[in-house]
């Protein structure tokens, strides 16, 4: 009998998600907004243990990213910073806007934004272009806290917002603090391979009050408080439904023991194969990060494999039905930005080339990830 197939991020129900759905069907509100949209906000920002900070839902953490950007003043002709070694989602709204994306390389620990080239970047920016970058988007990758302090301290020194990508990083902590609560605005997302899902949708965190009922505005088509359908702005349709944002409740209602259970996998791999030569792990550096270990991944030496790849390894888990997936390949690498600057080492280049992400859901049972283990031991 074939083997199940072994995905990488599947959805987790809880169980509970029915309730706040059929609630929704009981009273009617089968409509975008509502009573589960209004709760859903409010319980990730206890979750996010920030008094500060105010949550927006909207239809994806794409739109998220877009909002924050336009709420910065971001148009034709400006350039915004933003992580290389990340998905594409995280540049993609910088383009929404005319705008130019500069893209900076990761620092070998985190494997986030480099804070180095992150200060070279906007020393040359301003020197070619003769003004600053409109905004600068670090991305806690794979779960994994950038390293806030010195990316904040240089965006202080040079008076630019930082837009956090949290999207791959709820439950993730930097120095005991909630990952979405260090910059002027933070996206998160709940696709169906995160942490929790609503199926599909995001939501921007806010710093003020101001900003959170901007948000709700610009989502909402940007209609003017008149009787009639009246815009002296651009809006767009990002708003999520009371349905998906009831899928969301109950989700919040297991999110810690989804996000023990991705670092319970993460343990179980590095305890299973620490005596493979040639694998390393993205991990926590110190005691100041706190990942959520949304996927495991490693990186694979074929110099210490007996020239086993990357590549070999993801075949020969395909093979036997497992999903993996190589690392994110940077945005600087992309053909679609091919013309955009970059300031970096190609320290990023490297981690996609020897990079994995190996099944980390959830849902994932013991078996699964001894399976996982096996293919990898007999192909090196």
């Amino acid at each position: 009998m074939e083997n199940k197939r072994i995905w990488l991020s599947l959805a987790h129900m809880g169980g509970r998600e029915q309730e706040f759905i059929q609630e929704a069907f009981d009273t009617n509100w089968v409509v975008p907004l509502g009573p589960n949209v209004d709760a859903f906000e409010k319980e990730l920002e206890n979750f996010l243990e920030s008094k500060q900070k105010h949550v927006v839902a909207l239809s994806a953490g794409t739109a998220a990213i877009h909002l924050g950007l336009v709420q910065l003043g971001v148009g034709p002709n400006d350039e915004v910073i933003c992580q290389s070694f990340t998905f594409a989602a995280s540049a993609n709204p910088i383009t929404y806007l005319g705008a130019t994306p500069v893209f900076v390389d990761s620092e070998a620990n985190t494997w986030n934004m480099s804070p180095e080239f992150l200060e070279e970047a906007i020393k040359d920016r301003i020197k070619a272009t003769g003004k600053k970058p409109k905004a600068i988007i670090p991305v806690h990758l794979y779960g994994m806290p950038a390293k806030m302090d010195e990316i904040l301290a240089v965006a202080k020194k040079y008076e630019i917002p930082v837009i956090e990508d949290a999207a791959e990083a709820l439950g993730s902590m930097y120095k005991g603090q909630k990952c979405g609560t260090f910059g002027e605005f933070a996206c998160l997302s709940f696709n169906g391979n995160k942490i929790i899902t609503t199926s599909g949708g995001g939501a921007l965190v806010c710093s003020t009050t101001e900003e959170a009922n901007k948000t709700k505005f610009y989502a909402t088509q940007a209609r003017d408080n008149a009787p009639h359908y009246q815009h002296s702005e651009i809006g767009y349709n990002y708003r999520i439904s009371n349905i998906c944002a009831g899928i969301g409740r109950g989700q919040m209602l297991v999110l810690p023991q989804r996000v023990e259970q991705r670092r319970k996998n993460n343990r179980y791999y590095k305890e299973h194969l620490a005596d493979i030569k040639g694998i390393r792990f993205q991990t926590e550096s110190s005691t100041d990060f706190y990942s959520n270990y949304w996927l495991t991944s490693i990186i694979v030496d074929p110099e210490k494999t007996g020239g086993v790849t990357r590549e070999d390894l993801r075949l020969a888990l395909d093979k036997a039905n497992i999903e993996s997936r190589p690392l994110w390949k940077p945005m600087h690498l992309q053909p679609v930005f091919s013309g955009c600057p970059y300031y970096g080492n190609g320290t990023s280049d490297l981690l996609f080339e020897n990079g994995l992400c190996l099944p980390s859901g959830s849902i994932l049972m013991e078996e699964d990830l001894r399976r996982v283990v096996e293919i990898i031991k007999e192909t090196i």
